[in-house]
Parts: C-alpha cells; sequence; structure tokens
C-alpha cells in the first residue's frame, strides 16, 4: 500500500518536525504509472508494457539553508529518464518538464519549489497516480510560511456537441459526416486515481514544494560552503587539476 513512498515520508515529517529540525519537503514521491496490456481472468493475455517512475518536488528550507528545487527528499533516490529516451523508448511526448516557479514556502529561508511534468500519450494507455500533499500544505516552521499543494490533471479530449453530425450517425445517413470536433477538458485527479486515457490526452503532474523557514524579512543566515582543496582531483579538466595543485 505504498509503505516505502508514502508512509515512510510521513514517518520522516513527523521525527523532523519534533526535532524542530526543518521545514517539511514535498513529503511524497508522485508515483506515477502507464502501460497496457497483461493478463486479465477469462480472457486471453495481452503482450503490453509498464513504465514507472517517480517525480522530485521541493525540500523544506532550514535554519541555516534555503530549500532545493526539483529534488527527491527522504525515502527516494532514483533518478527520472531522459527526456529524448523516454520519448524514444515509450509512445508520449514530453510536453513540459520545468521548475514549478513560486511552489516553495516563503520565509527567512525560502523552501524549494517542485516541478511541473506535462506528458502526452499518444495510444490509449491506463495511468495511474500515488501522491500526497494534494490537500493539506507542506508545512513552514520557525514563521515560515507553507509551500504550495501539488495537483494532478487529466486533460481530456471530449467530442463538441454537433446536432447535424449526430441527426446523420443515427439516422444511418450515407451522407459524409463532418470530422469530429474535440475540445479539452481538465479534471482534477486528486492525490490517488487511475484513469483510461485516450490518444492525445495528457496528464499534468504539478509536485509540491517546501516549506519555508523563519519569518519572510529577517536576515538570512545562510553559510557559503566551504570548497573542497582537493575538488580538482575529483574531477573537471586538466587545467582544473593542475591549478589546485600548484594552490596546494
Amino acid at each position: 500500500m505504498g509503505g516505502n513512498v508514502l508512509t515512510s515520508q510521513r514517518v520522516t515529517d513527523v521525527i523532523l518536525k519534533a526535532f524542530q529540525a526543518c521545514a517539511a519537503s514535498q513529503g511524497d514521491c508522485n508515483n506515477l504509472t502507464f502501460g497496457f496490456g497483461g493478463n486479465i481472468e477469462g480472457e486471453e493475455s495481452t503482450k503490453g508494457f509498464g513504465y514507472y517512475e517517480t517525480i522530485a518536488g521541493g525540500s523544506g528550507a532550514g535554519r541555516d539553508w534555503i530549500g532545493t528545487d526539483g529534488v527527491h527528499t527522504h525515502m527516494t533516490n532514483t533518478r527520472i529518464t531522459d527526456a529524448e529516451v523516454f520519448e524514444r523508448r515509450y509512445p508520449v511526448l514530453l510536453r513540459e518538464f520545468s521548475l514549478r516557479a513560486g511552489s516553495g514556502g516563503a520565509g527567512k529561508h525560502r523552501g524549494g519549489d517542485g516541478v511541473i511534468r506535462d506528458i502526452e500519450f499518444r495510444i490509449p494507455v491506463q495511468v495511474s497516480i500515488l501522491s500526497e500533499r494534494r490537500v493539506y500544505h507542506p508545512y513552514g516552521l520557525a514563521g515560515g510560511e507553507d509551500a504550495q499543494c501539488g495537483l494532478n490533471i487529466w486533460v481530456r479530449k471530449v467530442e463538441t456537441s454537433n446536432p447535424e453530425r449526430s441527426d446523420k450517425m443515427l439516422n444511418g445517413s450515407d451522407e459524409k459526416l463532418d470530422d469530429a470536433v474535440f475540445e479539452e477538458r481538465r479534471i482534477n485527479l486528486g492525490g490517488k486515481n487511475t484513469a483510461a486515457m485516450k490518444a492525445g490526452e495528457r496528464i499534468i503532474i504539478c509536485t509540491p514544494g517546501g516549506g519555508g523557514w523563519g519569518k519572510v524579512g529577517d536576515k538570512k543566515e545562510t553559510k557559503e560552503k566551504e570548497k573542497d582543496p582537493k575538488h580538482g582531483w575529483h574531477g573537471g579538466s586538466h587545467m582544473s587539476r593542475e591549478e589546485t595543485a600548484l594552490q596546494a
């Protein structure tokens, strides 16, 4: 029942809040699955595919740091599929994958922003979303503001009303039918749902941000990270490593 991806997030929130360690992070993994096929009792098995991903959000701010934008927090450590690979291997179009500006909570140290992931399906698939923080906001601490909730939207293609076309279909007319005209309708899927989506339909997942820390306007206390003197030896260009060696 989502123990590793949802329940564990709630437990982590309880511990961190009890010790006033930091504001709440996005608080879930935004688990998205889609595909078709499989074995249905009484029917022949259908070869298909399944895809599963977790989606980043904002992390909470703390006493001396700001939250991080678009990052996995707490129990998840997965890396999402590159957009080019995603579109090449699956029947989808990635319409948008960007930071959700302003979704982190304001404060002396602001919370991190969540992300927006907009996927269009090119064939009919069954889509499921398992997520949290769609009603309750990721909380701020020490006077910091709450972050924005997440939102899961199903963009449906619905045929518009055309009385003449409907009459021709009902009466079995031999006249050529006009092409059907479709319009978009947006449906809030809530936090947990499954839907059978048609070709051309989309799911837009807006993930939660992280809560802010401290009152807005208070003097910031963020600390700059000290540069590792051996950083050049761990990576970078040959010139970078030589410069580091000369400075040592």
